[in-house]
């Protein structure tokens, strides 16, 4: 082949690739709001990746983020119809099924539950296990009617374990922010946190609290709850999976395309897409995305031995889903996502 036709190739090659991040005519883009905890939350970093690399784009759509106090705040806020879409942990939006709510999930993202539970610095000589949190309060990220969240849920099974029950420990909300988490520690609100990445690293770092334990590893979550698992979901109302499935469809494969995306790319590609504020901020996102990028499902279909585990889950930490019968893929919806053995 001659040089100019090479060129040709390359060029043609060139332009189909960069199509696909070019943004539709503006009359073809259709916005939609997704209710997310956050902002800077490791769970829902695929969400505001998808807009920064034109995942959304590629689809039609625009992604507007509407950040909230927590998973079960974005589920309300979407049964409030103020927005369709929502992302919460599994474990939460299967609590709002069970209590009646229309609710479906559509496409998942983390397959470990990506927390670290962490105590006030002041008191690492009185609490050095789980157990020794009896009797003190635990910032998780709330709860509305009709269910907790889904860090609530995980505080209360790693406490079950460790021999406490549920009402021996006062459970506060510690939002879903870097700010919020460092205040309710801080001001000793809370005595410790079920706490995200990466602003996990920066108040252990600045010593505001230490890592009492840590759930971001495959391994270490197979050996805890028999299986990886499900928690950082995207999910919506029956009504809209009834009169707009393709728009459902165009949500799913935005999502897909951002997993896609950062299965792809290193860590310093994803800071660099998403262009956190310069100094601790970007530096622990880089941090923790270099030890933790390995916490995201590469194409957000639903395999079941993460069903599974979370199926074990809810029953431990809801007794009546399991004398009910509930079965957890009663708010799985994989027609879009698909599903993986």
């Amino acid at each position: 082949m001659d040089g100019r036709r090479r060129f040709l190739v390359q060029a043609g090659g060139w332009a189909a690739a960069w199509s696909c991040s070019l943004p539709a005519a503006a009359d073809a883009v259709q916005r939609v709001t997704l209710a997310v905890p956050g902002p800077g939350n490791l769970l829902t970093l695929p969400l505001p990746l998808a807009s920064r690399i034109g995942a959304d784009r590629a689809e039609g759509l625009s992604f507007d983020i509407l950040y909230v106090g927590g998973g079960p705040q974005a589920i309300r806020s979407m049964l409030e119809r103020n927005c369709d879409f929502a992302c919460s942990g599994l474990s939460a939006l299967a609590l709002q099924k069970h209590s009646g709510k229309p609710v479906q999930c559509i496409v998942g993202m983390t397959r470990v539950p990506a927390y670290t539970l962490l105590v006030r610095s002041d008191l690492r000589s009185q609490v050095r296990q789980i157990a020794d949190l009896r009797g003190r309060v635990v910032g998780v990220k709330g709860h509305v009617p009709g269910g907790r969240s889904t860090s609530q849920l995980f505080a209360e099974y790693l406490l079950g374990l460790a021999g406490v029950a549920p009402d021996q420990v006062n459970y506060v909300s510690a939002g879903q922010s870097y700010d919020s988490q460092h205040a309710a520690l801080a001001s000793r609100a809370v005595d410790a946190v079920v706490a995200d990445e990466p602003f996990a690293t920066r108040l252990a770092r600045e010593k505001v609290a230490f890592v009492l334990a840590d759930y971001h590893d495959p391994e270490a979550t197979r050996r805890l709850l028999g299986g990886l698992f499900l928690n950082a979901v995207l999910g919506t109302r029956e009504d809209v999976l009834n009169e707009r499935p393709q728009l459902v469809g165009r949500v799913v494969r935005t999502v897909q395309r951002s997993l896609a995306w950062i299965a792809g790319h290193s860590a310093e590609q994803m800071v660099d897409a998403l262009a956190p504020r310069a100094g601790e901020e970007r530096q622990a996102l880089l941090e923790v995305l270099r030890r933790r990028k390995n916490i995201y499902t590469p194409d957000g279909r639903f395999a079941d031995d993460q069903l599974a585990a979370v199926q074990r889950f809810l029953y431990v930490t809801e007794p009546a889903m399991k004398t009910q019968g509930f079965r957890l893929d009663s708010v799985i919806d994989a027609r879009w996502a698909g599903r993986a053995s």
